[in-house]
């Protein structure tokens, strides 16, 4: 009995949390390749290899132009070698270069005109930010937009609304002189401002009163049970006050709000880390791996549309992770072409080996962190 229980909790953590997890990955990492591999065949660089995941292939099979197409065992992530690569991060083989004619290093990500190869470089994190806008614009146009307005039902005792003066049945107008139009407008705007004064423009009756208020760091818990920190102002509405609804949005309306719902996530993304470095946020919710397996396990549980909706939310996440300018990174590749455009050279074959092993040193650091958080929220 004992044996058909574990295997069953086996089948289900699987089922749960494995699954979805590497569906959701494969899925934005498949993309983010895809673009390096579309925008660097039409520069005419020769692609030896596209892989999705890392390790021992496990299948794959070349295509007519050569490139070896496989699945690889580890499903935590992916890459396009280029002809010419020394490795997966698209380092350049100095020995393999000498060897080479002229019209071998043309076919080359390194030989290749500076524009070509920052385009091609680019073209991934691109790939997800596209990736991110097509899926929320169809989801949008499938589901509609759950919207409510920005009326105050309730304003909790000693917050920050209640010391400002906001009151029941105020309308939200503006923050900081920006238009909300709706209730997660004005909790998004919010959230990633604990410590910061803000100025609140409300509509009560036929008066427009601006009042300060400075939202407060306060840790939450979703419906999975998963804690968070925020800012709060310390105000509630109601499906009634609110006038909860679902608009229908055409297809030119949801692409724009595709656009808008990624331009959010981006700009959320930017202010939470600035908010790290100015102390007015714990560094303890970046997570990894493990975090995202079990967020997707979560999400999994509400439906396809939300799952599909977590693989956008991960797709900018991506993308922007990658364009950060560490050296290994497309972000870092950009910024060495930025180096080489201003320059009128590339950079010394040594700057660049120092500054990809300083990289690699950054990117492991930085997962060993997010390994931590997620070990310790797991065991706190």
């Amino acid at each position: 009995m004992g044996e058909v229980s574990g295997l069953m909790a086996i089948f289900s953590f699987l089922t749960g949390y494995i699954i979805p997890f590497v569906l959701v990955l494969s899925l934005i990492v498949f993309v983010h390749e895809m673009g390096h591999y579309l925008v660097g065949r039409w520069s005419g660089i020769k692609v030896v290899a596209f892989s999705l995941g890392f390790g021992p292939e496990l299948v794959g099979f070349n295509d007519r132009h050569g490139t070896r197409w496989k699945l690889s065992a580890i499903p935590l992530g992916g890459y396009v070698r280029f002809f010419g690569d020394a490795d997966a991060s698209s380092k350049g083989d100095s020995a393999e270069w000498e060897a080479m004619s002229d019209a071998e290093r043309a076919m080359t990500l390194n030989g290749a005109k500076l524009w070509k190869r920052a385009a091609t470089v680019a073209a991934g994190p691109i790939a997800n930010f596209l990736l991110s806008i097509l899926i929320f614009s169809a989801t949008f146009s499938l589901y509609g937009k759950a919207v409510s307005d920005p009326v105050v039902a309730e304003v909790l005792p000693g917050s920050a609304a209640s010391t400002a003066g906001i009151q029941p049945g105020d309308l939200l107008f503006a923050l900081d002189g920006d238009r909300v139009k709706t209730f997660d407008d004005v909790v998004r705007y919010v959230g990633v401002r604990p410590g910061v004064a803000i100025v609140v423009t409300v509509k009560r009756g036929d008066q427009t009163i601006d009042m300060t208020l400075t939202p407060r760091r306060t840790e939450t818990t979703d419906r999975f049970g998963n804690k968070m920190e925020v800012g709060q102002i310390g105000i509630m509405t109601t499906a009634k006050t609110g006038n909860f609804r679902v608009e229908k949005l055409d297809v030119l309306q949801s692409v724009k709000e595709g656009v808008r719902q990624t331009l959010n996530i981006v700009t959320g993304t930017y202010d939470y880390i600035s908010n790290i470095f100015a102390g007015r946020m714990n560094a303890d919710q970046l997570g990894g791996p493990i975090r995202v397996a079990q967020t997707s396990g979560q999400i999994a549980t509400l439906g396809v549309a939300a799952l599909l909706q977590l693989a956008a939310v991960l797709s900018v996440s991506i993308g922007l992770l990658n364009l950060m300018p560490i050296p290994v990174l497309d972000g870092g590749h950009l910024f060495l072409y930025a180096i080489e455009a201003v320059r009128g050279k590339p950079v010394s074959a040594q700057v660049q080996e120092i500054a990809f092993r300083v990289g690699m040193i950054m990117i492991l650091s930085l997962m060993v962190f997010a390994t931590w958080n997620d070990i310790s929220r797991l065991i706190g």
